[in-house]
């Protein structure tokens, strides 16, 4: 009975293991074919895409960008091989299906690193496509076997440990996919003025390698057998904890092919100035390319710079809008900063990034009564070249050489350095009045701030998705001190400002979301500019499509001060400057007129009294000339308004 028994029972177990095995290959098949399958739909859903190359023929350059830095560069290279007779395809990353990689013979990437190290909206699918893959065992390591490839990154090293992050992935898993990396991994930083230099030299590696005589200038025939053109680990390609602090001094460009030199090998200066273990703002780059802008650099983090305005009504020909608003004799302001540091990458800035970056103060920092002396000096220095222009007097460039005014804006964040108030009180104690401008990301120094005459705070954006993609701040917490900085205006006595810079088809529509601001901050005036135009290069991409008229600027304004529902009034303009001011009424107009402008002695008075004060004790009325609407548009009919005509005569 046993032995019979057992009988069914083994064949029971056979037909169990038998039905495991058939339910395993079943599994097995389904998910290969779900894989194939997506990957298929993927395909599918690109391919409708009537610029997409089902047979790619011609080397590619990819580029993944989202302010068009990378989209730029990429152009830029695109034409240099053309030139130089090489054919390739521009694609932006949306438009490429990455199944087809396996066909391509050289991809040459430039490729942008945004918030967090991740990638650009553009090239998210992309890039997930090669993580994925390079992590996929079922993939291998040979599907990529018959491409070559470079990569050049796009980022900034205020972001630490996660600059050119999405670079050095690709880098990273072309090679996991069997590509071959013709050019180590080349990076740019936006923010040390060396970017377009770098790309110049990267450029000229790529046409230098695929021009060689070992490949005869024929992608498909590039690096036959080789791994790579050059000898490199994965740790190439890694931060070290201490590069983040310090480069090398003066970098050969060919240098900065590979990677930036550690602190190891460098001694102890570097290209960002560390010097002794103490950075200095500063560094050769930076200061080659500011002093080639016009300024005047004053130790190792400060600048002055002379104006056209000042220039123009040392002429007699006219002053600033600041003349207009607020009564500041143009040939008598100073503009100077003592950070060129700031923390945002504003697309409209005008220095196109030249100036460094940072979140915190983080360098050397020199003694602000040096910082004043030096400022006043260069300025005077550059006032006596106006000596013998035509139109300056001898009494009006007496005045420039004692300037009563300083401006604290120039290019960096002034409120960053860490003795402000000190340099605040040299200049009133010289009774020069001051205006300051913040980018209204350092609350607690807002707060903290002693009188200023007037305090500005940028509102470059009513939103903070707006705010992100116009300021690119590298704050993650930027719109909540944006908020707090306002907030710490609101309790300022002195006189406060609101300025927009309005940039067309990024924030010249926003009325109602600028308009929800006014409450917070209740600032004293708004002032309303249209964005200079000042060129274009690889960190900014503003046009003259971007630059309102002044039709467009009274337009916003008068729509402004309209939701404002009468809290404040359209005051003064200025057409030359392409400027509004607002005011607020209850304040700034006194039986029937408005007082924007500033007495400045009684200012210097109040603050040597000592006593707390207010924005209404040093007031002055505006005169009619600079009143919005009136026949002379802000200009002074004191000075002689020159034109420049046709044949290059001037005339009155």
């Amino acid at each position: 009975m046993p032995t019979a028994a057992a009988t069914p029972t083994a064949a029971v177990t056979t037909t169990t293991s038998a039905a495991h095995i058939t339910i395993l290959a079943i599994l097995t098949a389904t998910t290969a074919y779900c894989f194939y399958k997506s990957r298929s739909l993927r395909r599918l859903k690109h391919s409708s895409n009537p610029n997409l190359t089902t047979t790619p023929q011609k080397g590619k350059i990819i580029f993944i960008s989202e302010t068009n830095t990378s989209k730029t560069l990429a152009q830029r290279l695109h034409n240099k091989l053309i030139t130089n007779n090489l054919s390739f395809d521009l694609i932006d990353a949306t438009n490429y299906e990455p199944e087809d990689l396996h066909k391509e013979t050289l991809v040459l990437y430039v490729v942008s690193t945004w918030q967090d190290g991740n990638p650009p909206a553009n090239g998210v699918f992309l890039s997930n496509w090669l993580n994925e893959s390079a992590e996929d065992f079922r993939v291998g390591s040979s599907l990529l076997k018959d491409c070559k490839f470079a990569v050049f990154g796009v980022g900034s090293r205020v972001y630490g440990d996660k600059f050119n992050e999405v670079g050095k992935r690709f880098s990273r898993e072309m090679r996991a996919l069997g590509a071959v990396e013709i050019l180590p991994f080349f990076e740019g930083d936006v923010d040390e003025g060396e970017l377009d230099k770098v790309f110049s030299v990267w450029s000229e590696d790529v046409i230098r390698v695929l021009k060689s005589g070992e490949f005869s200038g024929n992608p498909s025939d590039l690096l036959e057998g080789n791994n790579s053109v050059y000898d490199y680990d994965d740790d190439d390609y890694e931060d070290d904890d201490e590069d983040d602090e310090v480069q090398s001094d003066i970098v050969d460009l060919e240098d900065i092919a590979g990677k930036a030199p550690s602190k190891k090998d460098m001694g102890v200066i570097s290209s960002n100035g560390k010097k002794n273990g103490v950075k200095e703002m500063v560094t050769p780059v930076i200061r080659a390319s500011l002093t080639k802008q016009g300024y005047k650099i004053i130790g190792s983090h400060s600048g002055v710079k002379i104006c056209r305005w000042t220039k123009s009504q040392l002429r007699g020909r006219g002053g600033c809008y600041k003349h207009s608003f607020y009564g500041i004799e143009s040939h008598r302001c100073m503009e100077a900063t003592p950070s060129l540091a700031c923390a945002n990458k504003c697309v409209f800035c005008w220095r196109h990034h030249t100036n460094p970056v940072g979140k915190s103060w983080q360098w050397k920092m020199d003694d602000p009564l040096m910082i004043v002396n030096s400022a006043l000096e260069q300025h005077k220095k550059m006032i006596k070249q106006m000596k013998g222009v035509p139109g300056v007097t001898s009494e009006r460039l007496a005045e420039g050489l004692s300037p009563r005014h300083c401006a604290l804006s120039l290019v960096g964040e002034p409120i960053m350095y860490p003795e402000i108030n000190t340099l605040v009180d040299e200049l009133h104690q010289r009774r020069i009045s001051t205006f300051l401008v913040t980018n209204a990301q350092f609350p607690e120094k807002i707060a903290s701030l002693k009188p200023i005459t007037q305090l500005y705070v940028s509102v470059d954006a009513g939103t903070k998705d707006s705010m992100k993609a116009i300021d690119r701040p590298l704050f993650g917490d930027f719109w909540e001190r944006f908020v707090d900085s306002l907030k710490a205006l609101k309790d300022k006595q002195q006189r406060t400002v609101y300025r927009l810079t309005l940039v067309k088809g990024w924030n010249a529509e926003d009325v109602d979301a600028y308009s929800s601001l006014f409450a917070i901050g209740n600032p004293d005036f708004v002032e309303i500019k249209g964005v200079t135009y000042c060129g274009t290069s690889a960190t900014s991409k503003l046009t003259m499509e971007n630059v309102p008229w002044h039709a467009d600027v009274k337009a916003f304004s008068e729509a402004l001060a309209e939701k404002s529902n009468g809290e404040y009034e359209v005051a003064c303009e200025h057409a030359h400057s392409c400027c509004i001011l607002l005011a607020k009424v209850d304040k700034f107009k006194i039986n029937g007129l408005l007082h924007t402008w500033i007495d400045y002695e009684k200012f210097h008075d109040l603050v040597a009294s000592g006593k707390s004060f207010g924005s209404n004790e040093y007031m002055a009325v505006t005169p009619s000339w600079a009143v919005y609407g009136a026949n002379e548009g802000g200009f002074d009919p004191d000075q002689a308004r020159y034109k420049k005509e046709r044949n290059h005569k001037t005339s009155r």
